[in-house]
């Protein structure tokens, strides 16, 4: 993303050791910011963490993606039958589809019995559509201002 002027350009940089160091610098904060984060239920009296609320809110949104991935694959296959594929899809059409169901289903569960977690985590994800394209119109006009 940073390579493509959807991030923070120093997270693209490379190190001595070729790896993006920056970038694992920043996501080793991120992670530790989230887990030390304490959080406080006041009917309980119990202590949690972000962490732990955060996962909990991610799991649908991260089925959703899943399920994205894999029915790319089935319009893939359909928009270029004669591509070449290097990765083949194990037991193609049958797992996917049986993934696919189950994954559905399993999102559907989650969207009527979790509500409390299911659309923050939604939410969450919808919130990085603006931010994408923050960054993509800062990408825009950078490379704009380089061109003339």
């Amino acid at each position: 993303m940073a390579r493509d002027g959807l991030f923070f350009r120093r997270a693209a940089q490379l190190n001595s050791a070729h790896v993006p160091g920056a970038s694992l610098v920043m996501q080793g904060l991120w992670a530790g910011f989230l887990v030390l984060v304490r959080t406080y239920n006041p009917s309980t009296g119990a202590f949690g963490n972000l962490f732990s609320n955060l996962l909990d809110y991610v799991v649908s949104a991260a089925l959703l993606f899943y399920i994205l991935t894999i029915a790319g694959v089935f319009r893939l296959r359909h928009l270029r039958p004669n591509a070449e594929r290097p990765y083949r899809a194990w037991g193609y059409p049958v797992v996917p589809a049986l993934y696919l169901l189950s994954a559905a289903v399993i999102l559907t569960i989650l969207f009527v019995y979790r509500p409390a977690t299911t659309f923050p985590g939604l939410i969450i994800v919808l919130i990085g559509v603006p931010v994408y394209f923050a960054f993509r119109r800062a990408s825009n006009t950078k490379t704009a201002a380089q061109t003339f």
